[in-house]
């Protein structure tokens, strides 16, 4: 077996509490305490970008996992309880949604079950991209959140949904909390019935078993329990095409979801604060004129008379100005445009789509044979469809007060403008000084609705006017309009409220006059949730223990930021029903790594059962020779491929300056033929560290599958057996190498090594010396050394 290349070796001015290999490419992500997530790349340890803590999203990351392509990024955050999905590409958020509760553990597994109908399904073309036109990207002039939409030649709904192969995100919580989101978007089981606080999980890639390892606190005053779990999950792997089709439509539709908000946004940020200068305005007149007179009154006079009182043309001359009243016009102007634009181009378009997948969804739920057992309900979804047609009402709705804003606006504008050149004796232009008598009844009507005062307004907005009347509309409260549109004279309206029949007609959305568009969106957000969430009670319910190991006490004393990686570990061997899980026992972690290895159809037995793995002599010293069978420690594990574990290990001696090895255990070397015939018969009624002495044991002694890592207090280890690599980090937690697992050929590994050494030694660095493993890195740099150690007797973390 060739050595293991050293490629990158780097000390972090923060301290490393996870880290995690991306599957496809040569990324690794790590997070740090103060809550910053980074992506390196391999080559020299590269930094390619972070994305710092915020008070928004959070500061207290606690698990990461990547999806199965590696092309997003997940990360949960304790402190504001959220998950958030990250562009690999550039550190921006995707997608984050609320959780429940603080998520300790994630796994983001694929499919890789086949059949008939799911190759017909995954090779079809989605038949929305022929029927529905390809929705318009955000501008990119308004909010940093609205960019995810607004790239030019990309489908951010594809990029988010990603693969149509089915692929799940498993997060593990606090009290029991366990959940599974399609496509990590979208909730599709919650799983009830398992006690304690999550360490580790698995789902199976045939969906037919969910490991979970949890610490059950079991009384105040008593040690917690470490308990393995293996649960059913049949129903998912029975229903695999459907579980796909419906996921694939609820990502669709929280996609949607996401973009109207995105749309709403824009729209806010265009309705500018500019627009309220108008009310505002009008409102410190009121405070500050002595007249009796009211406001309307005052402009009817001038609109009629041509003279205006002496505090008026103060208000129009000083405070306005005839250059702030042409500004004032344009800038309205231009913000319902832009307004009316997006309700047109991006709110309308997003609701059609959001019809058209929840109408789909509405034909799936009466499909019963196939789709009841999985809890789609037709009468919840036909709920969601009409409240998505009172949203889109009330889009119609705005778009009426828009257009009537823009004309009303424009004409008083107009003509307030001439009315303040005459104030100040300008020219006025031919062009504006005719006004017809329909335009002064339009002006007239347009201050007799407007410009009335309403003490009770002030209370509330701190305004006595609601002369601009379209922000109401965006702004997110649960107060109803201030100014609600007239429907006196309707025909339509008063026809539907003669019609008793009509009234409570399903076949007519419901309309909702006094509430405001973020009103009726929350409204409609909260009802497509609510028929959605049925599935993950139903499917999570469906879920059952079908196999509980208590393990051992753990330890009340133990520092939690001690571990990186909690062990167990989960592995799911994809070329067979099997998966292994890989553990220590408290008393027995000195010396002992323990693998059970159980089968995901959880109706088969056990094969092999349990066995335990101890270390033997391996390297030629002196120390070693003397020792007993048992020579090292396993501080860290974790399995590289279906074969192999990557293990951290420690020398047993009583010396100073044990040494540190990376070493590869293969499987084959475990599962021997002399073991075949042992097979450990737990009693289940006793935890599994009582019946220690049963348990069969292999002493294994690793051959040429590792290295010493010199000048090191290495403790936990990442790997990728898919892109053969591995990453060190010390005890410190700052203190990190890299490392190439499988070197092609020995020589010209050593050949590599040695001319990366030469421009080393050139710049003051130690000479290389022989090392005790075959084909040893040189020693590391003095300064390197320095660092770890200093940082070694600062931390508190013990090896």
């Amino acid at each position: 077996m060739p050595a293991f290349r050293q490629v990158g070796e780097k000390q972090l001015p923060q301290e490393v509490i996870f880290m995690a290999w991306s599957p496809k490419r040569d990324l690794i992500a790590l997070a740090n305490k103060v809550g910053e997530v980074l992506l390196h790349r391999l080559a020299n340890f590269q930094r390619l970008w972070s994305l710092p803590p915020s008070e928004s999203t959070g500061k207290e990351v606690t698990a990461l996992a990547w999806r199965p392509d590696g092309k997003i990024l997940a990360f949960a955050l304790a402190d504001t309880k959220q998950v958030i999905l990250c562009d690999v590409e550039k550190p921006e958020s995707l997608h984050s949604f609320s959780v429940d509760a603080p998520i300790t553990y994630m796994h983001w597994m694929e499919v890789t079950e086949e059949s008939s109908v799911l190759t017909s399904f995954y090779n079809a073309e989605d038949e929305s991209n022929l029927l529905l036109p390809k929705l318009p990207a955000l501008p990119k002039n308004y909010s940093t959140t609205a960019k995810i939409f607004s790239e030019e030649k990309s489908d951010e709904i594809m990029k988010l949904m990603g693969d149509v192969r089915l692929n799940a995100l498993v997060l593990g919580g606090n009290a029991g909390f366990i959940e599974i989101y399609a496509y990590g978007m979208y909730k599709i089981a919650t799983v009830t019935g398992v006690t304690g606080s999550c360490l580790a999980l698995c789902l199976s890639s045939d969906l037919k078993s969910l490991s979970v390892i949890t610490k059950v606190e079991v009384s105040p005053e008593s040690e917690p329990e470490i308990t393995y779990f293996q649960l059913d999950t049949s129903l998912l792997s029975t229903y695999l095409p459907e579980v796909t089709r419906m996921a694939r439509k609820f990502t669709h539709i929280s996609t949607l979801l996401q973009y109207i908000k995105l749309s709403l946004t824009c729209m806010c940020e265009a309705w500018e604060e500019i627009l309220m200068q108008m009310d505002s305005r009008l409102t410190k007149f009121v405070q500050e004129k002595n007249t009796t007179t009211s406001v309307q009154d005052e402009f009817m006079q001038l609109l009629l008379w041509g003279k205006a009182s002496l505090e008026l043309q103060a208000l129009l001359m000083n405070q306005l100005t005839v250059k702030g009243l042409k500004k004032l016009g344009q800038s309205m102007e231009s913000s319902y445009s832009s307004i009316q634009k997006l309700v047109i181009s991006h709110l309308q378009s997003g609701s059609e789509a959001l019809l058209y997948h929840l109408s789909e969804l509405k034909g799936m739920a009466l499909w019963k044979q196939k789709y009841e057992s999985l809890g789609l309900d037709a009468t919840g979804i036909e709920e969601a469809i009409t409240a998505v047609g009172s949203f889109i009402l009330k889009a119609n709705e705005l778009l009426q007060v828009i257009d009537s804003s823009m004309k009303n606006f424009k004409a008083f504008f107009r003509w307030l403008y001439v009315a303040m050149l005459r104030m100040s004796e300008d020219h006025v232009p031919p062009e504006l000084n005719k006004m017809t008598q329909k335009d002064i009844t339009f002006v007239a009507d347009f201050l007799t609705e407007h410009f009335n005062e309403a003490p009770e307004l002030y209370n509330r907005k701190g305004k006595y006017f609601n002369v601009e009347r379209v922000g109401q509309y965006l702004k997110d409260e649960d107060d109803d309009l201030v100014s609600p549109p007239n429907t006196e004279g309707n025909q339509w309206f008063n026809f539907l409220q003669n019609s008793n029949h009509l009234k409570e007609s399903p076949l007519l959305f419901p309309y909702y006059p006094q509430k405001s568009l973020h009103f009726v969106k929350r409204r409609m957000e909260g009802i497509i949730d609510q028929c959605l969430q049925k599935p993950a009670d139903v499917v999570g319910k469906s879920v059952h223990e079908a196999f509980c190991m208590p393990l051992y006490k753990a330890s009340k004393s133990e520092d939690p930021t001690s571990q990186l990686f909690k062990l167990p570990f989960l592995w799911n061997d994809k070329s067979s029903n099997l998966h292994y899980v890989l553990f220590t026992m408290l008393e027995s972690s000195i010396s002992k790594i323990y693998i059970l290895k159980r089968h995901t159809d959880t109706s088969r037995s056990a094969d092999n059962g349990l066995l335990a793995v101890d270390f033997g002599n391996f390297l030629n010293s002196s120390i070693n020779e003397n020792s007993g069978t048992s020579c090292y420690s396993c501080l860290d594990a974790h399995f590289y491929d279906d074969e192999t574990i990557t293990v951290i290990l420690a020398e047993n001696s009583e010396q100073e300056g044990k040494e540190r090895i990376l070493a590869q255990l293969p499987l084959s070397s475990v599962y021997t033929e002399e073991n075949q015939g042992l097979e450990f018969s737990w009693n289940s009624a006793q935890r599994l560290d009582m019946q220690c002495e049963d348990i069969p044991t292999q002493s294994v002694t690793i051959e040429g599958q590792w290295r010493v890592l010199e000048n090191m207090k290495a403790q936990y280890v990442a790997v990728n057996g898919i892109r053969k690599v591995s990453c060190v980090l010390s005890s410190n937690l700052r203190h990190i190498r890299v490392f190439e697992m499988d070197v092609e050929d020995d020589g010209e590994a050593e050949e590599e090594e040695e001319e990366e050494m030469v421009p080393q030694a050139s710049v003051g660095e130690e000479e290389p010396r022989p090392s005790t493993s075959n084909q040893e890195e040189s020693i590391l740099a003095g300064s390197a050394e320095l660092a770890d150690e200093i940082g070694e007797q600062e931390s508190s973390l013990n090896a």
